[in-house]
């Protein structure tokens, strides 16, 4: 029997299943396409921000890839004479030497007037330093001890050079033989300029930049001008002690920090004849400074192919680009080593927007303790020196004298980490990134990363001439002996260390 008041469940009509499985169907699909859009726009997000992801593919080297110094395999500085070197001796031959260029072309000048001295038998005068600098030392005033420790200059040489203030008196007006001695010479050659001495009791050498050769010298006179350049030639004790007051700043700051010797300064680039990334009006301005500049003997100079050749300055942008891409976080410390970065903040901000953690000497001391070094260009030029010597990574975006010289003593001091680009090679990786054939990110920085596995201050013998040079050209190829004073001032055995 059937109960009476219960019905039975009616069968959905298949009306009504269609439209459920509708209904489910876009429910579902909706949902897939709300988490798609958020991936895309997640994706998008991180396209638009790739230098800020702290846990990106580029920053997960190991800190001591990024910062310790290369191996330096037991080679240790070694500067003594050797055995048969003897004392100098009170000569009654004197040298005065007008010391040209901008700071450290002055001061790798003078370490080979000391050399120089040394192989002519004469008595150095303390050189004068260049008035109508390179780079223009607006101050116009600037003495061998405004720059230098004299003192300590001539006590450390003595056993070497005998060096004196200034001539005798009366030999003060007496006929000198001025001399332009020759570049990149041998000892041979000075050897013979001392039949001047015949003649003349007092010589003047009107240049002291690249007057010695960089390689084939006596051991002896190598040594020298290590000797000279990286223990005599200190710097005046205010210059040295506020250079570490700002170095143990940046300490407090971050611990470690990179120093970024940024050579965009607006006379480098007319100089160089380098317009990449600049406007039309900026390009016209530089033109017409290197056209007015009389010391500046190339006038006329294709921009392109200057870059494509490697010899432009890298922009602050390339500068940011690079240094993300091996491996250096956005919140790594960076001092910049530079005079007035052309186009200011605006082409600065290409670098802060990768590195935002970037500091100058202006926001590392005050303006009451800079008041002493306005207007005296080499000596802001030595704070910058002071700061790049002891900084853990040292990165120059042109190879100049200041560059070198820093590479030079980093490499004397135990090889510390300085990473050289080579920008002939960045600037093909550069173009494939502006032409889209290249994005930022681990390709790249694996690119770049293999372009510079062996330039990072690694021990290595000094390079010699292009072998496609032929005669006293190739002189002028080789690399300088104050770039990388290896193997003469740098070795392993224990018996010549200095």
């Amino acid at each position: 029997m059937v109960q009476r008041g219960y019905h039975r469940p009616r069968p959905p009509s298949p009306h009504a299943i269609k439209l459920n499985l509708i209904l489910i169907f876009a429910f579902f699909f909706l949902v897939f396409i709300f988490y798609t859009r958020q991936w895309h726009l997640l994706d998008d997000q991180q396209k638009q921000q790739p230098f800020f992801d702290e846990h990106s593919q580029t920053d997960r080297m190991p800190d001591a890839e990024l910062w310790d110094a290369p191996p330096s395999y037991g080679l240790r500085s070694c500067v003594k004479p050797t055995s048969r070197y003897k004392a100098a001796a009170g000569w009654d031959h004197y040298m005065t030497v007008r010391s040209n260029g901008g700071l450290n072309q002055m001061r790798t000048g003078i370490a080979d007037m000391v050399a120089v001295a040394r192989i002519m038998n004469a008595t150095l005068v303390i050189p004068q330093l260049d008035k109508r600098s390179f780079w223009h030392d607006s101050s116009m005033h600037s003495t061998f001890s405004d720059i230098f420790d004299e003192l300590h200059f001539i006590e450390t040489l003595q056993e070497d050079v005998k060096i004196v203030k200034e001539l005798p008196q009366e030999l003060a007006n007496v006929p000198r033989a001025r001399k332009h001695f020759t570049s990149w010479a041998s000892t041979s050659y000075y050897e013979d300029m001392t039949q001047l001495w015949k003649e003349y009791q007092v010589i003047h050498v009107a240049k002291s930049d690249s007057r010695l050769a960089n390689n084939d010298l006596p051991l002896d006179i190598q040594r020298l001008r290590c000797r000279a350049l990286y223990q005599a030639l200190r710097f005046s004790p205010p210059i040295e002690s506020f250079g570490k007051k700002l170095v143990e700043r940046l300490r407090a700051r971050g611990g470690k920090y990179i120093a970024l010797h940024l050579r965009y300064e607006k006379d480098m680039l007319s100089f160089t004849g380098c317009s990449y990334g600049l406007t039309d009006e900026e390009s016209e301005e530089l033109r017409v400074m290197r056209e007015n500049t009389n010391h500046w003997k190339v006038k006329k100079i294709n921009s392109t192919e200057q870059r494509l050749g490697g010899f432009c300055p890298l922009t602050p942008k390339e500068i940011g680009i690079f240094l993300r891409a091996l491996g250096y976080p956005p919140s790594s410390l960076i001092y910049i080593a530079a005079g007035e970065i052309y186009g200011g903040s605006t082409r600065l901000l290409e670098l802060t927007s990768r590195f935002p953690n970037i500091v100058f000497k202006e926001t590392l001391a005050t303006q009451e303790e800079l008041k002493a070094f306005t207007n005296h260009a080499s000596q802001t030029a030595a704070l910058d020196y002071v700061i790049s010597v002891e900084s853990d990574v040292f990165v120059p975006s042109y190879s100049g004298n200041m560059a070198r010289a820093v590479e030079g003593q980093r490499r004397f001091l135990g090889h510390r980490k300085t990473i050289t680009p080579d920008r002939k090679g960045l600037v093909e990786v550069f173009d494939m990134l502006e032409n889209g054939q290249q994005t930022e990110g681990s390709s790249l920085s694996h690119i770049i990363q293999t372009m510079h596995k062996n330039r990072k201050g690694a021990p290595r013998r000094r390079r010699g001439p292009l072998p496609e040079m032929k005669g006293r050209a190739r002189l002028r190829t080789e690399e300088s002996f104050y770039e990388n004073p290896y193997p003469e001032c740098i070795c392993a055995s224990k018996k010549h260390l200095g």
